[in-house]
């Protein structure tokens, strides 16, 4: 029997699944099952991520029925020059010829297309597990026929999502596998698994400069010649957890060393993590210079850097709270997963310094916020949690507009506060952050900033409905 999914049979009335975070498993708070995609489309996907990779062609093969969400990425954003697919038709499923289709849809496409790229991110999808593909055959073939273009085995295979790595974390290690081996130097580092680039004023950014470090993102790279230069780098700071793996993967292939910088809202683990890297700064990059003046002169640059970080970042960080709050008063406050990678972190941070946080929408609690999870359990029982991707979520912006009817808007207009697009969304709000993925902050300028993008969307009303529908927020940095 049919049964209908988000709301009471009898009363017809809407069912949306939240939880107090009292009663909220870590680190999966809700059931898996039948799930629903939000209009709110700013976070990145693998084709957004891929085109990162400056010169690099993106090779897709897969069903016809999944190339459509690529192939529409790409048209977005107005790169179906470095795009191409091979579509895998049932016949191939029976004939068992899909090496042969992979290597030769890839001849076919390297030879049309009007200049050869120096490298290719081949993407393979679910069918090929399921068929038992030799994509180590298939590699071997395309490397021999074209020994001058660098190959990517890249995935986009759903079933990879609820175990081992996701597609997101592999796709980040796959960013940096085509980095050919070179002399590292003590004098460069390299910023990684980063979508969007570092803000110029963050934490990280102003050690770097503090140390006289030569900087390498991703996000900077223009030719593929420059995007090789990252293989000099002694160091690999990482700040995304979903890059950690692919920190790890060039420690291990390329000799440097990883750092991973936890991304936080709380000032004395800020200290600790700027010590941390800053420490390994000095333990790489001044250990291995030849001029022991210069190692010396670094590192003091770089001690200083974090006693200063210290000090005026929490003064900043004071004043902008102070300013804040008198501002947006006990206005509620909603918060989702896609602003950044600690939700449940800012939450804690934000209630704790007397704001009106009533919801968070996330449909699993990071590792890194676990500790924050038990102390939210404690103090603030009836914070609620609601996920995403439930059925019943497709509702929950009408429900949510209707419960609105009538409620004071107070002086600025703003009913709700939301951080993050589909907080925005689920809320039904013109007063949001319009943020993914952290936008490149860290540290103290991270809380800051926050604080600052807060103030401005209690004050200026955006259009949520268009902004939120816009695939990939920022991901015009890769069109070269």
């Amino acid at each position: 029997m049919l049964k209908r999914i988000g709301k009471d049979g009898n009363t017809g009335h809407v069912r949306i699944p939240g939880v107090r975070i009292a009663d909220a498993d870590f680190p999966a708070p809700f059931r898996s099952g039948l799930e629903y995609s939000s209009p709110a489309r700013g976070t990145w996907n693998i084709v957004h991520t891929g085109m990162l990779m400056p010169e690099a062609h993106e090779i897709y093969v897969c069903g016809a029925g999944c190339i459509r969400g690529v192939i529409l990425t790409a048209a977005e954003m107005g790169l179906t020059d470095r795009f191409s697919t091979i579509a895998v038709r049932e016949h191939n499923l029976l004939d068992g010829d899909m090496e042969d289709l992979i290597i030769e849809g890839v001849t076919d496409v390297l030879g049309k297309l009007p200049k050869r790229p120096p490298a290719v991110l081949l993407y393979t999808s679910c069918v090929h597990h399921f068929t038992g593909t030799d994509l180590d055959l298939v590699y071997s073939r395309l490397r021999e026929r074209f020994p001058d273009i660098d190959f990517a085995d890249c995935y986009m295979n759903p079933i990879m999502r609820k175990s081992g790595l996701t597609p997101d974390q592999l796709m980040r290690t796959r960013l940096y596998s085509l980095l050919h081996e070179r002399q590292i130097s003590s004098n460069a580092v390299a910023i990684i698994g980063n979508d969007l680039p570092a803000q110029k004023d963050n934490d990280l950014v102003k050690l770097l400069e503090a140390g006289g470090l030569k900087v390498h993102e991703i996000t900077s790279c223009r030719t593929y010649a420059e995007y090789q230069e990252m293989a000099e780098s002694s160091v690999y700071i990482s700040y995304n957890p979903d890059a950690v793996s692919g920190g790890d993967m060039l420690s291990e292939r390329l000799g440097g060393r990883h750092h991973y910088v936890k991304f936080s809202f709380d000032f004395d683990e800020i200290d600790e993590e700027n010590a941390k890297l800053a420490d390994t700064l000095v333990a790489v990059t001044c250990a291995e210079d030849g001029d022991a003046g210069k190692a010396a002169e670094r590192e003091n640059a770089l001690r200083d850097a974090v006693a200063q970080l210290r000090e005026r970042g929490r003064e900043e960080c004071r004043r902008a709270l102070d300013e804040t709050l008198a501002l947006i008063g006990d206005t509620p406050v909603t918060i989702d997963y896609t602003f950044c990678p600690r939700p449940l972190g800012l939450a804690r941070f934000l209630l704790e310094n007397g704001f009106n946080v009533t919801k968070i929408y996330l449909d699993g609690i990071p590792g890194a916020d676990r500790p924050d999870h038990e102390i939210l359990r404690e103090e603030y029982p009836d914070l609620m949690l609601y996920p995403t991707v439930h059925a019943a979520m497709r509702f929950a912006a009408a429900e949510n507009a209707d419960a609105a009817d009538g409620t004071d808007a107070g002086a600025e207009g703003c009913r709700v506060l939301a951080i993050g697009q589909k907080a925005a969304y689920f809320e039904n709000t013109d007063n949001f952050v319009n943020v993914v993925e952290g936008g490149g902050m860290l540290g103290y300028e991270a809380v800051t900033h926050t604080l600052e993008l807060m103030r401005e969307a209690y004050r200026e009303k955006k259009n949520m409905r268009d902004l939120v529908q816009i695939k990939g927020l920022g991901c015009d940095i890769c069109v070269r």
